[in-house]
């Protein structure tokens, strides 16, 4: 089974909560963390990581708290699962691996890669307003409209 991280997860519900507050100049970790039910220390480290990627902006002070660094529509899933997990690969057999002794004879390598150059541009197709629902903001981050990938 493939599925992204509970910190990508979280992660992509942050960013899907912020676009959904447009008319907010800065929203706590507080805020998104009591919103989604999240434990608020593992999503602070989250939006610092985001934040240090470039994909938010953090206020500091009494009204502080993250922001979209850029618009919503501009920064896909891909990025997101980028910023807090690093480079995603199905396997850890990939192009030019070394360590692997079957690589010589190996048949399933460049079809894995394939696979995997899918999956990321499905990833990098998906923005975080595609997640936005029609209608109020939910609550229940199974109906986030956030995807999970399986095979």
């Amino acid at each position: 089974m493939l599925k992204l991280t509970k910190k990508a997860d979280y992660g992509l519900i942050a960013l899907k909560y912020l676009a959904e507050h447009p008319e907010k100049q800065a929203v706590s970790a507080k805020d998104v963390a009591d919103a989604y039910k999240i434990p608020a220390q593992l999503l602070a480290k989250i939006l610092q990581q985001l934040t240090k990627s470039g994909l938010l902006r953090s206020h500091a002070g009494m009204n502080g708290g993250y922001a979209l660094a850029k618009d919503a529509s501009a920064i896909s899933a891909f990025e997101v699962i980028l910023a807090i997990d690093g480079p995603f690969f199905i396997t850890s057999c990939t192009k030019g691996a070394k360590d692997c002794e079957l690589s010589s004879n190996c048949s399933i390598k460049e079809p894995l890669a394939r696979v995997n150059e899918t999956i990321a541009g499905v990833l990098k197709s998906i923005s975080i307003n595609d997640l936005i629902e029609d209608g109020p903001a939910s609550a229940d981050p199974a109906k986030a409209g956030l995807i999970t990938l399986t095979t």
